[in-house]
C-alpha cells in the first residue's frame, strides 16, 4: 500500500485541506499509517494533484492564512478503485495496516471487492495456523551465553506464543463475522 491510497481514501469521503489530512492520520488514522509529517502529505498532494487525481479550490479564511481544500477527481476515484480491486496478497503478519486500509476503503465503495479482500485474508490465515498451531516449538539450546536461563526463556517463549495464537484467532472470529455480516447483507459494525 502507498500513502496516496490512504490520502485518496480519506479525499473519497469528503475533501480535507493538508492540514486536517495531517490532524486525521494523528488520531484517527493512527492504525491505518505511520506518522506522516506534513512536509510527506503536501508533497504527496503535490503529486497527485499533478497526476490529475486531485485538484484543489483555495479556502480563503479571514485571520489565518488561506487553505487549499483537495477533493478527488475522477481521475483519482479510478486510481482509488484499480487500488481497491487489484489482488489483495496477505503478509505474514495479521491486522497489517494494508488489510485495514483497503478493506475499510473497499467496504463502502464495492461490495464485491471487500468481500474478496476478507476472504482472501481469513483463508490465508486459516492455512496459517493449520501450518503452525501444532508445531514443535521446543527451544534448543547448544552452547547458550553464560546467564541464560533456559526455564525463564522457555516460560517467556510459551506465554508469547499463547499471546500469538490467542490473537490469531480473535482475528479470525472477527474475519469470520465480517464475512458472515458481508455475505448477508447485513452493514458492517
Amino acid at each position: 500500500m502507498k500513502f496516496e491510497h490512504v490520502l485518496l481514501a480519506l479525499l473519497a469521503r469528503r475533501p480535507h485541506s493538508g492540514y486536517d489530512l495531517r490532524k486525521w492520520l494523528e488520531v484517527e488514522g493512527q492504525f491505518l499509517w505511520a506518522r506522516a509529517h506534513h512536509s510527506q502529505i503536501y508533497r504527496k498532494l503535490g503529486q497527485m494533484e499533478a497526476d490529475g487525481w486531485v485538484r484543489h479550490e483555495v479556502d480563503e479564511r479571514e485571520g489565518r492564512p488561506d487553505a487549499k481544500v483537495y477533493r478527488l477527481t475522477p481521475e483519482g476515484r479510478a486510481a482509488l478503485m484499480e487500488w481497491i480491486r487489484s489482488p489483495y496478497e496477505p503478509p505474514s503478519r495479521f491486522q497489517e495496516i494494508d488489510f485495514l486500509a483497503r478493506f475499510s476503503t473497499a467496504a463502502p465503495l464495492d461490495h464485491e471487492a471487500a468481500v474478496g479482500i476478507v476472504r482472501t485474508e481469513l483463508d490465508y490465515r486459516r492455512a496459517q495456523i493449520a501450518r503452525n498451531r501444532g508445531r514443535d516449538r521446543t527451544l534448543r539450546y547448544e552452547d547458550p551465553v553464560p546467564g541464560l536461563d533456559r526455564e525463564t526463556d522457555r516460560q517467556v517463549h510459551t506465554a508469547l506464543h499463547e499471546l500469538g495464537a490467542a490473537g490469531m484467532d480473535r482475528w479470525v472470529a472477527w474475519l469470520e463475522q465480517t464475512l458472515h455480516r458481508l455475505t448477508e447483507g447485513k452493514p458492517v459494525r
